[in-house]
Parts: C-alpha cells; structure tokens; sequence
C-alpha cells in the first residue's frame, strides 16, 4: 500500500526562526525583529506571517488554509514565553499587527495596536494596570481597528475626542480622567460598530487588512516614487504588546544610531514620557530630544546608546529603531536602515569606511543617483536682509520657496503642473504622499524631527521645518497666523529646513558647495570606474562647471545652440531665406568669426580633453523669423519685401521636421553650412594652440544613416575644408570625425559605417524616439498611462530601454568593433546622467558618457558603481 503525503507550506515563522537574510519572505521588519532576537536584545516576541500569505491572499480573496493553524501554533509558544494567555479575561494577552515589507515603506500599510481587546479583556487589563490606562488602551484599538479593518476615516476620530475634551474643558489627551477616557471609548465604540468578539477574529480580520493595505492608495504612490516593485506584497508581524504609556516611568521613542540630517556619529532620536509610539511619530504632541532621556532615566539612556552600537556593528549601516520602556525596562520594537539626507548618507557612508565597519566600495554602492543630484542643497543668502517670522525644526536640511498650499490634492495637482509650492500643513499623514512629492517643500505646526512629514522630506531630499508651533493653522479659512502676521494661500514664504526657519516672501538662495567626504568619496568612485565621464557644453561657463565637477572632456558641443544668441541671429536669418549659396556665403561669412570665438574658449577651457562638436543638426525652420517683428528687421536689413520672406519662412515648414531635412541632410543639399563650421573649428583649434593649448577636436556628423552619407561629407566637405585651412594657416591640427547614431539602420549597419568613422557617440534621444516611433515631444500624453498600466515599467526617454534601444547598441558595438577594435564609442543623450543608464553603459563595453555638467558627479559615482557591481575585484 503506498502512502502519500501533502507538503504544507510554511507561512508563519516565530522570531526566533528568522534572520536578516531573509527580508523577502520576512519582510524587513520580521526579518530584523528575528536578528535582534537571535543576537539576545530584549524584543516583545511574536510571529510572522509571510509576504508569500498575502500575495496568496491577494490573488485568492482569502488566506490559504495553513496560515490559521500555524497562528495558532506560534500563538501557543507565545502564550508561554509572556506568561499571559489570548482572550484570557484574567491575563490577557495583547498584541501588534504591522505590515513590514522587503523594502521599507514607512507609515505607508497599516498597523492594529492592542488587539485582543474586548469587554472581558479590558476588565482584566483593569486588574493588571488601572482603569485610565485601560481605557486608553481600548479606545487606541478601536480608533485603528476601525480605520484598518472598517475604512473609518481617522478625521472621524478626532472630532468625537475633540468633543470630549472640548465638553471637558482640556488641550490634552493626558488631562482627560477615566471617566473622560471610558467616554472616549463609548463614543468610538458608536462610531466602529460591530466589531468581533473573539480575539482569534479580531487578528485574522487585522491580518487580512494589512495584507490589502499593500495595495493603498499611498502604497502604491510610495512604491512609484521609490522605486519599489509593485509585486513583492508585505509580511505581517504579530507582536506581543509593551506598553510606554502605563505611567511616569515609562515612555516610547525612536533613536537613529546617527544624525539622520547630518550624518553626525551621535545617537539622534526623540521620546515622549507616557506615551505609546504612534504618539512620537504622529505629530499629535511635539516629543522631547533624546539627550533629555539622560537627565530623566540615565539608565536607560546608556543601555539605548549601547544597543545602538550593537545594532550599527551587527548590520554595517545606520540604523533607526522604535523602543518602549514599560515600568523601566527597555524593548526594541523595531529596526531598520534609516532614511537619511543625501549629505548625510554621503557622510555616514564615508565615516563607516574611514571606521572600517564597511569597505570603500561598499560606501560607493550606499550613494544613490537621486541623492547625489539633491546634495547640492540650496541654503538662504547669510547676507541677505530676510523677514523670519517663525522658527520650528530643522527636520529636513535645504531651503525652498514657493506658494502656500494647503491641501494635499491642490499641492500634487500644481506642483506636477510645475508651480514652486511650499505644502504647509499641520501634520502629514500618509496620506499625503503625493502632495509631499510634488512640493518644494512642507511647513509643519506640529510633529518632530521624526515625524511623517520629516522622514519624507529627508528620504526625498526636500525641505522640511516641522513643529513650528508658533503658527496657528487654519484650514478652513487656508491661512497661517504668526503673532500679528497672517499668511494666506498663494502667498510666498521661504523654508530653511537646515536652521528651521520660516521666511516671509521670497528669499534669496545660493547654491553649496561639495562637501569634503564627497568630494573624497568622488576620489575614491575615480579610482574604481573604467567609464568616462565628459559633459554634454555649448558654452565657456557650462564647460568650466562641467571641469570643476570632475568632467574629463566635452562629449557633446551642439553648434546649434551658437546660432540663437541675438547678436548673430539676424546673419542666421539671412542665411536661411538665401536664394543661392552665394547669399548663403555672404550670410555665413558674418557668423564664422562668432562660431570661431565660440570654439575658441571652449579649446581654452578644455585644455587637453577631447571636445565633441557636431555639427548643425535641427532643421532650418527652427531658426526661422515667424513673429512679425523679427519679419520686420530682417525685410529692413535685406531690403526683401516681408511678404517674401514670410512666403520663403512657410517653404521651411514640413510635415514631420524631425525626419526631414535635417542632419547631415543639410550639410548635403547646403554643404557651404559644414563647410563653415568645419573652417571654425579648425582655425580656432589652431589659434589655440598656438596659445600653449593641447587641443583635440572631433568633428561629429549627425543623423548618419548610411555609409555613403558620411563618405560624401568627409570626401567633398570636411577633408577639403581642413586641407585649405591648413594650407592657408600654414599649420595644422590632428582631428578626428565621427558619426552620431542616431538612427536605426546606422546602428544595424555599424561595420559599414566604422569603415569611415573614427568614434560613434549615440544620440540616445533621437535613437529612442526612433526606435519606439515615439515623438519624444509628445510622449506625455499617453506614456504616464503606460506605466501606470504596465505597458511600459519606466519613460524610456529617461532611463534607457535595455531591450530595444540597448539591443541596437550591442549590435553596433560588436559590428563597429570589428571594424576597428580600438574606436572610441559613448553615449551623449540625456541618458548618459542617469544611474541605470550609466551601468549599461559600462556592460556594453563603451568608453565613456557624456551628461549636462551639473550630473557630472553622479555619473562618476553610478560608473564607478557599475564597475563595483558588474566586475568586482
């Protein structure tokens, strides 16, 4: 007789069957609960009940099977290690239940505290504590357990213990007696209705909906903000419950084992005495610093500042954890990787390395594009006279102006718009995400600098001044007032979230410079990465930020933009209504000593790097006179009637520019164009040199699509545009000419054209635009629902599209390095600044990229990454 035997599947782990390894099936939250327990901190013990259980749940409407029994399991062994039973009437147990996903997503799902709470149950916390405290207790319960489970709005809360307060004739929760607080619960008991009797139902209607918090409205806006993929769903961690709000002697708090703002190697943190943890986070009371904790409980001040040594030296990495003391004795309830500013995570990055707790390429990798792009934080003018109307925290560092906005829907909706806006609130919630993600910057009246709207700021390197409590915020009337100032909407205030204060009007701001561990830790990324940096620059000014940030050349100069400064523009116009090459000479003539002087300094500037120029690339018709002013000037200073000029302008109109007479299109059908370019470059590359300058031109032609397209324009324009101004200077200069690919048949046909070019750089722009047949002018409108529908994971005009675009690339690497082995290839698109982009870059086996000059030292940084992660040493 065969037997045969079902595998069930685990889905619920007790802490002290994880560890930190295991943040996907655990979360991160259940996973570093597991560790801490492993490593003999004191942690309130419980279970987890896995990310596999809600995926599971969020496709089937309904918990497998297994996920009860083993609770029930776990709940046994916690039963034993509490000495307290769940349901008991006598000794009840009660627990947390908080979501806690691979990635941390702060205050973004939802969290059920006190659970196991009924009539029975609260007669026996009675018995154990006092009256008040359990009251408080209860009616915490019912206000999350009917905003979790029940969608009761929390405002809804609020008001009916307002009401309370307001009959008693208090400020505060803490001087509403027991008689006040058993009336709180009465009133938010009417409020939540039916709620489960057993606790085993309370839990398992909690579990359920923090499952199918993943898929909240501020999840999902969070995970799009961030980054974080949409399919991993979040564990679920039932927790016994420790209490800090059970007297004078206990209290709640969170600690950063460093200065989250500065990247200080000090304990930063904050705590409230009486007070449970949602308390500290929420904003509803404004907490104490957490050197205070000395001066109140030295004891376990000391033991605070040793588990967070502990905890830096066990995970390598800040850390910022959630305690509660209860009736003196110290619980960890949580720690994760803490948000950071980007000055600080560079700092703490650089002082791990520099304490060898982490190596230098481990501080590398800790660096992310975005905060690199945020370091430069904007700060008020010192020297300028400014109104400070108020001072709070200085929760989040930077300074900001804009228009005060009120609601959260107006700051998302104006500030994705494009409008500066300052979001002035008197806390955030979660629920605010998508306002904090489309402001300047948030004003506060109330919280700390732990609080929601802070911790956001932070992690996304905006602004923030928090508990500002000088200001009283009136929502209905949308002003602030400050003594005998009042601010309305849509008037201009500044934020420095560096000092914490509040500026009337718009104030001046000035850009910092590098910190010293950054510019140690672009030393470092230098020494790692095999990729080059250069810089996509027109002008002396733009090519001197771009060399002070670290560029190691200019990968792309477009001519194009020469041909717009006013002083020259009326020549243009005349070359562009020339009826014969004659007209178009005489008109060239005037603009070749002002494109001269323009590759002049650049030579200058960048004295022994590679410059990139390429030549005249958009049509005509952008350069065009259309506004009857302009029409006007140029019918004056040709003596044309403007009724001609106007006929010759729409001539230059075509139905799609972009694929039209463009590129070295022109250069073809108008080569005495090129040819007065190339006269440009060269005579200004001799000049140069002349002067004690090491030049190296490279002469690009655009929008290449076949071999004998560049072998016409090197033949009959380059070539002998440079032989004649060799011979006519008597001198010369070694150059180089190249093609942009652009276009898809260059890319595919790569070996045909390396056999005339000596360096591709790819216009990943126009490559992408081609190769979707996007219009990348047009693409927002239908590419943001793209994304949203899964159509697209991110803007391919962004960050590069591996697959299509990428494949191109490969292709023409392979096929032009077979050609020549040695020729140099790079990106110059806007992809070259983008991290993602960057790394692929380096997979493809290109030398270097080229970006705008102030994303220099991000692509430094993701470059020496990419080499750090695709070949280590």
């Amino acid at each position: 007789m065969l037997l045969s035997s079902v595998t069930m599947t685990k889905y619920v782990y007790s802490f002290e069957e994880g560890n930190k390894e295991m943040k996907a099936l655990l979360g991160g939250k259940g996973a570093n609960l597991a560790q801490m327990t492993s490593i003999g901190l004191e942690v309130p013990p419980g279970f987890t009940v896995t990310s596999e259980a809600c995926l599971q749940y969020l496709k089937d409407d309904e918990l497998p099977p297994e996920v009860e029994s083993q609770m029930r399991e776990k709940m046994e062994v916690l039963e034993e290690l509490t000495g307290k039973k769940f349901g008991d009437k006598n000794n009840p147990l009660l627990v947390s239940v908080r979501s806690g996903a691979a990635i941390s997503m702060p205050g973004m799902m939802d969290t059920v505290l006190n659970l196991g709470l009924n009539k029975d149950t609260l007669e026996g916390l009675k018995e154990q504590t006092n009256e008040r405290f359990a009251y408080d207790s209860y009616r915490r319960f019912l206000n999350m357990f009917g905003e979790v489970v029940r969608d009761i709005p929390h405002s809804q809360f609020e008001e009916r213990m307002d009401e309370v307060k307001k009959e008693k004739g208090v400020e505060n929760d803490l001087d509403l007696d027991t008689k006040d607080m058993k009336e709180v619960c009465d009133r938010y008991a009417d409020l939540v209705g039916d709620i489960p009797y057993d606790p085993w139902d309370q839990l398992l209607e909690a579990v359920k909906s923090v499952f199918r918090s993943w898929n909240n409205k501020r999840a999902i806006k969070y995970r799009e903000i961030n980054g974080v993929p949409h399919n991993m769903g979040t564990a679920v961690n039932v927790q016994s419950m420790v209490f800090g709000n059970t007297g004078p002697d206990s209290g709640s708090g969170v600690a950063f084992t460093r200065n989250p703002s500065t990247g200080e190697n000090e304990v930063y943190g904050e705590f409230l005495m009486n007070a449970q943890g949602e308390d500290v986070v929420a904003g509803i009371r404004t907490p104490h610093h957490l050197d205070e904790l000395k001066g109140i409980m030295p004891e376990i001040h000391s033991q605070l500042k040793y588990v967070c040594k502990i905890l830096e030296n066990e995970y390598g990495e800040m850390q910022d954890m959630e305690f509660t003391i209860e009736c003196g004795k110290l619980y960890i309830l949580q720690t994760r990787d803490g948000k950071r500013s980007p000055n600080a995570a560079v700092k703490i990055a650089y002082d791990m390395a520099m304490e060898d707790l982490i190596s230098k390429e481990t501080a590398l990798m800790r660096i992310k594009g975005d905060q690199i792009e945020k370091l430069l934080h904007k700060s008020i003018d010192p020297d300028a006279d400014v109104n400070v109307i108020a001072k709070g925290l200085n929760a989040s560092p930077g300074a900001a102006c804009g228009s005060v906005v009120f609601d959260t829907d107006e700051a998302a909706r104006r500030g994705e718009a494009g409008e500066d806006i300052i979001l002035v609130r008197p806390e955030t919630t979660p629920d605010d995400i998508h306002g904090l993600a489309a402001s300047r910057g948030v004003l506060t009246s109330r919280g700390g600098k732990t609080s929601h709207a802070a911790l956001v700021a932070r992690g996304m390197g905006q602004p923030c001044v928090a508990g500002a409590e000088s200001i009283s915020i009136d929502l209905e009337d949308q002003c602030f007032r400050v003594g005998d100032v009042t601010v309305m909407k849509d008037d201009i205030i500044t934020i420095d979230g560096t000092s914490g204060e509040v500026v009337l009007g718009e104030a001046p701001l000035v850009e910092p410079d590098f910190s010293l561990e950054f510019q140690e830790m672009l030393r470092w990324a230098d020494e790692v990465r095999t990729l080059g940096v250069r810089m996509n620059a027109d002008t002396p000014e733009d090519a001197k930020k771009g060399m002070e940030l670290g560029a190691e050349g200019i990968g792309l100069c477009r001519t194009e933009h020469m041909f717009f400064d006013l002083e020259r523009l009326g020549a243009v116009h005349e070359m562009i209504i020339a009826d014969s090459e004659e007209e178009r000479m005489k008109a060239l003539e005037k603009i070749t000593p002002y494109q001269k002087k323009d590759f002049y300094e650049l030579f200058q500037v960048l004295d022994g790097y590679p410059i990139v120029i390429r030549l005249l690339d958009p049509p005509l018709h952008e350069f065009a006179p259309t506004d009857s002013e302009s029409q006007k000037n140029l019918a004056k200073s040709t003596g044309m009637d403007i009724k001609e000029i106007r006929r010759k302008v729409a001539r230059l109109e075509e139905s799609n520019p972009m694929l039209g007479h463009r590129g070295c299109r022109l250069g073809i059908i108008y080569p005495e164009i090129y040819k007065m370019q190339v006269r440009a470059i060269l005579e200004a590359a001799i000049e140069a040199r002349e002067q004690g300058c090491v030049v190296k031109p490279r002469i690009m032609v655009p929008l290449i699509g076949t071999k004998e397209e560049l072998k016409f324009l090197k033949d009959n324009v380059v070539q002998p545009t440079a032989e004649k101004v060799f011979s006519e200077r008597g001198n010369m200069v070694e150059f180089k000419v190249g093609t942009m690919i652009e276009i898809p048949r260059a890319a595919l046909t790569a070996d045909e054209i390396a056999q005339e070019a000596e360096f591709f750089s790819f216009g990943t722009n126009d490559l992408t635009q081609m190769t979707f047949g996007f219009s990348r002018d047009d693409v927002g409108t239908f590419v943001p629902q793209y994304i949203e529908q899964g159509i697209l994971k991110e803007d391919p005009f962004h960050s590069l599209d591996e697959d299509g675009v990428g494949l191109l690339i490969n292709i023409c690497v392979e096929k032009g390095r077979k050609i020549n082995e040695s020729m140099s290839m790079g990106i110059c698109g806007e992809h070259g600044g983008e991290p993602n982009s960057i790394k692929f870059s380096h997979r493809a086996g290109l030398d270097y990229v080229s970006c705008s000059p102030y994303r220099v030292p991000i692509a430094r940084i993701s470059a020496a990454q990419a080499r750090i992660q695709f070949n280590p040493s």
